[in-house]
């Protein structure tokens, strides 16, 4: 098998909103690469890599996946990631194993939220990038307008035009390369096949103006270029394409290109400006990570000298198949039979075939070495984020932080008996996909299902069925309401039985007092003189345990109350510790009458994060589901507003956010405590939950 040196390979992603064109043009690349004998396309669902049928149906991309080819004697990596705000997080975890991004931009449209939010991942992550605008070809395309929109959005970088469009709309036909000073005319059939000519007389004059501009900010990224420029001597192309290729990979420049995938043109200038200006891994000499022992940090040459390590970025779970896992080398070599260490759970794993993707179809790969992006089959015991390495020189490289998850469900299987296969349909699922949340709350008895948005869950959903057979319902998760006590009373609860023979006695004294919110429960035994037998205390406490685990209000669990056992009597044949629980129990019941009981609900701790137009409505919002802000900070060009807000007001929240700031806001919650709900709405909260017993029964 052919073994690709570091500095011929290319680890590329491409990233953007949803619908600006993606996948088209991955397609486009793989039908010039000569991987597809046509052009796919999403529309109609020939796309190699939009394969998943969730994908296929709804027409976009839902989760990244890898196209490994050949173009101008180099071995790229290409990752085709989702735009859609529900998977978007796949991206970033894509990203982490990229050394370039390429960024969409509609020619149409502009720069959108998506595409805002990869540049910021980009930005974070300190990776490389360029631009192409999109769907020239379309109505309303105007490429000035696009570019004056990406400097607006993106300030702080130097966003240099590298090439220009001949035409818009319907008579654009092909594209100036600048550096060059050359037109490439193309033929309308999606064959990619142009004419290399002359820049035409109409398009001539805004040619010069870009080139001046292109090579003034180029010669900036190399003092000796520079003064030779200053001095009015020549600069040759491949001097100027040097100077570029150092801006972009000092991060720098950001080259604009464009064109329009649908009609294939464009794709084979960008497929060879991402060979020349996109680092190769080489390009860091050398990668960061963490000693598994002792935490400290430690490097690792990026070389097929060195031990190797791998990242794991993404898990593909198949019932038929198996599972994949899709990795990035970044030292040494990977061969067939080799064993190696997963330090992230200190599991073993024997290596079996290595393989290349284009999609889904598998190419065998034979081995892989340092800065290659493969994938292996069955491995036992590994998860994305996961780091595989030698086990005698080990490394652990650092996962990607993701967001958590916005917006939860409640699942109800459809046929009795299916909630183990249920548990291992989503413990396959997690395995591929991050930012799932699945857990069962103890006291509603609910399975909870969080995810990124109401798409997202329904994508997990239709993939349970599809892949496992498990179909399920979606219901609004229950609210884990609670009931306190806010007065003190002293109460006997006693326990007497007669039905012939041996009887049951047990008699109790108990005084209920509140606690402070969040102090739970506490048991004082304040018996003297022995009231009450020692060997039976213990069964007090536990008829209390288990009787505040239904309050009388509405059936919810009692917290934060302190229960005294001062006084009681006993009986020598007939008392046992089934009757002082009980006789505890009655007690602890009717204390509760009369010492005020009363509803609590969770208070969340919220962080929303905004654009500074979209302040007033979110600060309205949250006050309006009876939110407290407590305080607001600035954070760029956006404001962090930080609220407690009641849970049973935010179960819907994502969304509702995503409508008030056409998908620019972001939150955060986690829960906070829990506090009494207001009696108007504590009634409402009580009579349903009566209802809901009633149609129980």
């Amino acid at each position: 098998m052919k073994k690709y040196e570091p500095d011929v390979i290319r680890n590329a992603g491409i990233f953007s909103h949803g619908g600006d064109g993606k996948t088209s043009i991955v397609e486009a690349m793989l039908f010039l690469a000569g991987e597809n004998t046509r052009l796919g396309k999403v529309d109609d669902g020939t796309s190699l890599m939009d394969y998943e049928p969730e994908e296929i149906e709804r027409k976009e991309t839902i989760s990244s996946s890898l196209a490994c080819f050949e173009w101008a004697k180099n071995k790229i990596n290409f990752i085709d990631t989702p735009g859609d705000d529900n998977f978007i997080a796949d991206a970033k975890l894509c990203m982490k194993v990229v050394d370039g991004a390429v960024i969409v931009v509609s020619a149409v449209d502009g720069v959108k939220v998506g595409t805002e939010k990869v540049w910021e991942y980009a930005k974070e992550l300190e990776i490389p990038a360029a631009i192409f605008v999109n769907k020239m070809d379309r109505e309303r395309a105007d490429f000035e307008r696009t570019i004056e929109n990406i400097r607006k959005s993106f300030p702080e970088a130097t966003i240099l035009v590298v090439q220009l469009p001949m035409g818009k709309e319907e008579s654009f036909r092909g594209i100036i390369d600048l550096l060059a000073m050359k037109a490439y005319t193309y033929k309308d059939d999606g064959s990619g096949d142009f004419e290399v000519g002359a820049i035409p007389d109409e398009f001539a004059s805004e040619a010069n103006a870009y080139r001046e501009k292109l090579v003034e900010t180029a010669v900036e990224m190399n003092d000796e270029v520079m003064e030779r420029y200053l001095d009015g001597q020549e600069i040759k192309a491949e001097e100027i394409e040097g100077c570029l290729k150092n801006g972009v990979w000092a991060r720098k420049i950001v080259p604009v290109l464009c064109g329009a995938a649908t009609k294939n043109i464009g794709i084979q200038a960008l497929m060879d400006n991402l060979v020349k200006y996109l680092p190769p891994p080489t390009y860091k000499s050398e990668v960061e990570g963490l000693d598994p022992k002792s935490g400290e940090k430690i490097a690792r040459k990026m070389a097929s000298s060195e031990p190797f390590s791998a990242f794991i970025f993404k898990t593909i779970t198949d019932p038929f198949a198996g599972k994949l896992t899709l990795f990035r080398v970044y030292s040494g070599e990977l061969h067939p039979d080799m064993t190696v260490i997963n330090v992230s759970n200190g599991e073993k794993e024997r290596i079996g075939q290595i393989f290349w993707l284009v999609g889904k179809k598998q190419k065998p790969a034979g081995f892989v070495s340092a800065g290659d992006i493969a994938v292996l089959a069955k491995l036992k015991a590994v998860g994305t984020g996961d780091t595989l390495c030698d086990e005698k020189n080990q490394i652990k490289y650092e996962e990607v932080a993701l967001m958590p998850p916005l917006i939860s469900f409640s699942l109800h299987p459809k046929a009795k008996g299916d909630e183990d296969k249920l548990n291992m349909s989503l413990a396959r699922l997690i395995e591929e996909d991050k930012t799932i949340r699945y857990s069962r709350d103890e006291q509603t008895k609910e399975f909870i299902l969080s995810g990124m948005g109401q798409v997202h869950i329904e994508v997990i959903v239709e993939k349970m069925k599809r892949k496992f057979g498990v179909e399920v319902e979606l219901k609004e998760p229950k609210v884990p309401y609670k009931e306190t006590i806010k007065g003190t009373t002293k109460v006997q609860g006693k326990y007497k039985k007669q039905s012939g023979g041996k009887g049951q006695y047990g008699d109790t004294w108990l005084e209920l007092a509140p606690l402070p919110r969040g102090e739970g429960f506490e048991f004082a035994d304040k018996i003297v003189g022995g009231a009450i037998p020692r060997q039976y205390i213990p069964a007090v406490e536990k008829g209390i345990v288990e009787a505040m685990t239904q309050g009388i209000l509405a059936g919810y669990p009692v917290i934060d109350f302190k229960v005294s056992l001062y006084d009681g009597s006993y009986h020598d044949v007939d008392s046992s510790e089934m009757a002082f629980k009980i006789a505890a129990s009655m007690g602890f019941k009717k204390g509760l009458e009369l010492c005020r009981p009363t509803l609590l609900e969770p208070i969340m701790k919220v962080e929303v994060i905004v654009p500074d137009e979209n302040m007033g409505d979110i600060m309205g919002d949250l006050n309006s589901r009876r939110g407290k802000i407590m305080g607001v900070e600035t954070k760029g060009n956006n404001q962090v507003v930080k609220a407690v807000v009641p849970m049973a007001e935010i179960l819907k929240y994502a969304p509702d956010l995503r409508s008030m700031t056409g998908g620019r806001g972001s939150f955060t919650v986690e829960f906070s405590h829990y506090e009494e709900v207001p009696a108007q709405i504590a009634e409402k909260i009580i009579e349903a939950a009566k209802k809901d017993k009633e149609a129980e029964k």
